[in-house]
């Protein structure tokens, strides 16, 4: 968990890192997110839980316009994500402006989603490389330094699928943070995991969350989210039942579905 008063003070900002106001998404006539508000900060984690279903992991993939809301305003460190706003009209930003914007958000799937004919070095490099069109040598040197972080240095040349599920994992979070992204989103990190590869995953995760990386992770694991958010947010139904300190959701919760889920789950 970050230090309460750094977060409190990023708050006096201009602008949460983060903002949704009155999110909808639907499929079909199968709607999903019915009117999310939500707001993250700089440096702060948020940890969203909830039963299967509730839109968790829609309403992550909507940061990042991976998903097109439907209606509402959805904002990522003051910009409207997948749009510019002209007047009082909003026009779809183009399919490379969108991707522009995406690389400044790391996101880290259940199934890890390594390209496999690639080794664990150009996994890493690939974004960097072209995307951000950086020279060879320097994401490289980038590279190692992150697989040093996530205890994976002797696995360079290893390829996907010579690594167990929690390497490649970490090897995501690594590819991630070789883009310097402002924001990490998480969707269920280790809910494809065996239990025993399960902590390597949220150790490093803890890290990120010490060195002050603004995270939103989609998580079962409640003793993370009561340990390392600063924010729990329980969702159910595509509408956002309760949030606020972990403490208070996960141990006192007021509303009695959270009551009901929790009571299941621990």
């Amino acid at each position: 968990m970050t230090d309460p008063s750094s977060v409190a003070a990023t708050r006096g900002l201009e602008h949460p890192m983060v903002e949704a106001r009155n999110v909808h998404k639907a499929y079909g006539r199968l709607e999903v997110l019915k009117g999310i508000d939500m707001q993250v900060h700089r440096g702060e984690v948020l940890c969203l839980i909830g039963p299967s279903g509730s839109g968790k992991s829609t309403f992550l993939r909507c940061i990042n316009h991976l998903e097109k809301i439907d209606g509402g305003q959805l904002s990522v460190d003051g910009e409207l994500v997948g749009y510019r706003q002209q007047g009082n009209r909003l026009y779809e930003l183009k399919d490379k402006e969108v991707c522009r914007k995406r690389a400044e958000i790391g996101m880290v799937f259940q199934r890890f989603n390594l390209f496999p004919h690639m080794s664990v070095l150009d996994n890493i490099t690939s974004g960097p490389m072209w995307v951000k069109k950086a020279s060879g040598g320097p994401s490289r040197d980038r590279a190692h330094q992150l697989l040093e972080r996530v205890g994976l240095i002797d696995k360079v040349d290893a390829y996907p699928n010579q690594l167990s599920g929690g390497q490649q994992q970490r090897v995501a979070i690594a590819r991630a943070l070789a883009m310097d992204p402002k924001l990490m989103l998480f969707d269920e990190p280790t809910s494809a995991l065996d239990p025993e590869l399960v902590g390597d995953v949220l150790d490093v995760m803890r890290s990120l969350a010490h060195d002050g990386m603004t995270m939103i992770v989609v998580t079962h694991e409640i003793g993370f989210a009561r340990e390392v958010g600063d924010t729990v947010v329980f969702m159910d139904g595509g509408v956002v039942v309760e949030q606020g300190d972990p403490v208070q959701v996960l141990t006192d919760p007021r509303h009695e579905r959270t009551q009901a889920f929790l009571a299941k789950v621990l």
